[in-house]
């Protein structure tokens, strides 16, 4: 199978208006993965081999569900066949159509 790109967001529930410090936990679980990311202010995207990235997205609820009684998580999964490197390529692409680079 070809790759897979996973956007996610993942956030305990009762735990006051900010979460960064449990968000930090899974930030650095997805660190130590080895599965390329990036990380945005409203969640994260990882990319790898479906297997991987479904293995690790059970890894951070699980994580997640450790330390704090209620979690809710947004998974939006993209796969397309036969593509590699697309957190680069797919930004590369839409930078080439509009003629310059974006934030």
């Amino acid at each position: 199978m070809g790759p897979t790109m996973a956007f996610f967001s993942i956030s305990p529930l009762g735990e006051g208006e900010s979460v960064s410090a449990a968000v930090a936990r899974v930030v650095d679980l997805i660190e130590q993965s080895g599965l390329e990311y990036t990380t945005t202010a409203m969640g994260t995207i990882i990319e790898g081999k479906p297997k991987e990235v479904f293995d690790l997205l059970f890894q951070c609820h699980e994580l997640m569900q450790s330390k704090y009684p209620r979690v809710t998580s947004k998974i939006l999964i993209d796969h397309r066949q036969g593509k590699t490197d697309r957190l680069k390529t797919k930004i590369a692409s839409l930078e080439q159509k509009l003629g310059y680079k974006i934030k």
